[in-house]
Order: structure tokens, then C-alpha cells, then sequence
């Protein structure tokens, strides 16, 4: 060896170090049961124990043939079917791959990482009936055993919620990580947020979009004796302190109507979107119409509109408003005229301004009228003048954009003319 080698192997040895055993992890010991345990069963609710703590919960059953509000929960079967024959994909449809699984919680606050969700309440469909489980936290301590308990870890589903996707999902994922190192891993779920759906369709047709204002006026659901939302926390921590779980099987009953509506209102918001229902008002088809051709499924939209002109003719300018632009764009031009000039004659502020637009569009490229072109062009040049509903920056743009549009008309109606 020579002595370039024996210098590298002393090297090697002098950088090695003992191999040591890895330290153990700590088994952390289960918490121990709440010292109130024996209240809170009394109460109605059943313990479940895990290696990481203890939860309480309770489980009720449904058949098919229950009624929340005028809704038959046993109804969802013809819903999930209609969604497999629609031609469509939709926000509110769901993977048939996919068990449903309609969700809420209780929260001790509305934000931050202190923010503990203290129950969490399911309904699952299986071929007879209707199960609702609902887990209760004992205590911080058992919060792994809770989330544990609950199936988010276990397959794949399709989650069903009412303002889910901005509050009880997150909420979820912050205390799943908040328990990562004693949890499974959280699985990815699909998301159907029945508040977005609902939003976009009863738009100006209802003036809250409250779980509790949506199941009276479209399920016909009134809650008795119910608690307040914002009491769920203060009445949790009293039975926490105290022990006494009366009030807090109120909480529960209140989440078991929560997510009750949920399947309530899945099954009703997809009768309408379907067609499965007659129109309800023609604000609400007109809305569907306009959510259909938003998600670029023009044939499903068009045909909502002229169902809905159909029944309510022009007593309803804003269905023909949006029935134009639907026309103009399978390049029915006489057509998209005609409701345009509906919408402008009835309409107000923007609306009007924007269908006189369109009709100075067509004529003057389409039905080539420069008489009718110009004629809608000072229309609308006037009624931004002197509509004082409109915003300024609308009025300057709009009134910059007729003023181009009045020179360009004027120039190809006399096309010798120039300006110098």
C-alpha cells in the first residue's frame, strides 16, 4: 500500500462514527375517560375507544320513506340515477365511482389554529336506508381519537356540504395536521358545496341564502325549538366544565336537521337543474339557463330559456336578455335580435345599455341595417346620458366605445366622406 492510500484510509477512520441504536418513540398513553363520561352516556350518546383516546357518538336510522320537510330522502336513488343519465358534467354532479357521504360540523370558533371542531355529523345512503352518525370530542386530549373515528381517512368519497368548501373541509384539514403525526394520511375528496348551488340557483329569487331561509321557502322544513348556530360552542364548553350533556344533545339534533337538509336539498336542487320539476319561477330557470351556458353546456341553457319564455312569454325580459346572447351564438340573428329588443325595451340600467349594444352589433354586421344600427347606437348614447344609475367608469367606456361605434356607422353610410 502506498503511502498516499494509507494516509486515506486513516482518513476514513478517523471521520467514522459508533452506530448507535435509534432512539424509541414513546408510546403515549391513552387519556384517560372524562371524569363526566357517565353523564354524557346517560345522555344517549355510545363510547367508541382507539388506541389514541376515547369519542363519544351517536347513530340514528332512516328508511327510505322519511320526509324532511316535503322532500323523501328515499328520492336520492332517482336522483343518483338521473345525474348517470345526464349528458353532462356539472358542479353539483357527482362520481358514481363514489359513495356520497353529506357532512357538517360544530366548531368551537369560526378561524384560527386554536379552533377546535368538537362534532362532526354524516348521513350515508345504503340500500334501504338512511344512517346518520354523528362523533362527539370528549376533550383536546382525544381529538386524534375523534378525527380517527371519523371515515376521511378511509376511501374516497364524495363530500356533500352546505358552505363546506370554505369552512368545514379547511377546518378538517387544519386539525388533520394539526394530529398528522398520530393520524393516517387524509384522503383527497371530491366537493359538492350545496351553498354555491344554491346561490346561483335562487339568485335574486330569495334574499338569504341561510340553511335555515333555504329549507323553509324550498324544502318546506321549519325547525322547532331549535338552538341557535352561534350557542352550539358556549353550550359544548358548559358540558364540557359541568357535565351536563341536555343541552348539548340539543346541539346534536340541531346538526342531525343540518345534515338532513343537505340530502333534502341535493335531491331538490338536482330536480331542477334536470328538469325533473316544472319551473319554479322564472327567475330560477332563468338562473339555471345562465349557470348551464356559463359552463359552456349551450344546448342545456337554451333549452331552459325557451321553456321558461314558453310559460312566462315576455313578462320576464331578463330569460330574453340571456336567450340572445344563446341565439347569437348558433348564429340565429334574427331571433337574437328580437330578444334583444325585448330585453332593451324592458330593462334598466347596464342590461339595457349593453342589449342595445348588441342590437347595433347585428345590425350592423349581421342583418346589415345601418338605419337600425345607428337608430339602438343613439339609444343607447341617450340612456347614458341620462340614466343616473350608472357608474361613472361604465358610462365613460361605454360612451367611448358608441361614439367609435356612431363615426364608423356614419362613415359606411357615406363612404365618400372622410375627415380631413
Amino acid at each position: 500500500m502506498s503511502y498516499e492510500q494509507k494516509l486515506m484510509a486513516m482518513k476514513k477512520l478517523l471521520h467514522k462514527k459508533e452506530k448507535t441504536a435509534p432512539e424509541k418513540q414513546p408510546i403515549l398513553a391513552k387519556p384517560p375517560a372524562p371524569s363526566y363520561e357517565k353523564e354524557w352516556l346517560s345522555a344517549g350518546v355510545m363510547k367508541e375507544e382507539h388506541q389514541m383516546g376515547i369519542v363519544y357518538k351517536r347513530i340514528v336510522e332512516y328508511d327510505a320513506n322519511h320526509f324532511h320537510g316535503n322532500i323523501r330522502l328515499g328520492d336520492l336513488t332517482t336522483t343518483l340515477t338521473n345525474w348517470k343519465r345526464a349528458p353532462i358534467r356539472h358542479p353539483l354532479s357527482p362520481d358514481p365511482s363514489k359513495p356520497l357521504l353529506f357532512f357538517d360540523t360544530e366548531t368551537t370558533g369560526l378561524k384560527g389554529t386554536g379552533t377546535l371542531i368538537f362534532l362532526m355529523g354524516f348521513i350515508e345512503q345504503t340500500a334501504d336506508t338512511f344512517t346518520l352518525t354523528q362523533y362527539v370530542l370528549p376533550g383536546p386530549d382525544h381529538e386524534a381519537a375523534f378525527l380517527y373515528a371519523s371515515p376521511f381517512w378511509k376511501d374516497a368519497a364524495t363530500v356533500i356540504t352546505y358552505n363546506g368548501k370554505s369552512f368545514d373541509l379547511p377546518q378538517l384539514e387544519t386539525r388533520w395536521t394539526m394530529n398528522r403525526n398520530d393520524l393516517p394520511p387524509l384522503l383527497k375528496h371530491d366537493q359538492i358545496d350545496l351553498l354555491h348551488g344554491s346561490r346561483r340557483i335562487w339568485k335574486d329569487a330569495m334574499g338569504s341564502f341561510k340553511l335555515t331561509a333555504v329549507e323553509e321557502r324550498q324544502l318546506g322544513f321549519y325547525r322547532q325549538d331549535d338552538i341557535p348556530g352561534h350557542m352550539a360552542p358556549i353550550i359544548y364548553q358548559d358540558a364540557v366544565k359541568s357535565g351536563r350533556a341536555e343541552l348539548l344533545m340539543k346541539v346534536l339534533e340541531h346538526n342531525e336537521w343540518d345534515i338532513l337538509s343537505l340530502v333534502a336539498l341535493y335531491i331538490r336542487s338536482t330536480d331542477l337543474l334536470l328538469k325533473e320539476a316544472d319551473p319554479e319561477s322564472a327567475i330560477t330557470h332563468t338562473n339555471i339557463g345562465k349557470w348551464f351556458a356559463d359552463l359552456k353546456s349551450h344546448d342545456q341553457s337554451r333549452a331552459f330559456f325557451e321553456q321558461t319564455i314558453a310559460k312566462y312569454g315576455e313578462n320576464h325580459p331578463m330569460t330574453h336578455y340571456h336567450f340572445g346572447f344563446s341565439l347569437k351564438r348558433i348564429h340565429e340573428y334574427e331571433k337574437a335580435a328580437n330578444a334583444f329588443k325585448v330585453a332593451a325595451e324592458a330593462l334598466t340600467g347596464r342590461h339595457r345599455i349593453i342589449a342595445l349594444e348588441e342590437l347595433a352589433k347585428l345590425y350592423e354586421h349581421k342583418l346589415k341595417s345601418l338605419h337600425e344600427a345607428l337608430t339602438y347606437t343613439k339609444e343607447a348614447m341617450e340612456w347614458l346620458e341620462n340614466d343616473g344609475n350608472l357608474t361613472f367608469r361604465f358610462k365613460e367606456r361605454a360612451t367611448e366605445a358608441f361614439t367609435k361605434r356612431e363615426i364608423r356607422i356614419m362613415r359606411k353610410y357615406f363612404p365618400g366622406k372622410r375627415k380631413s
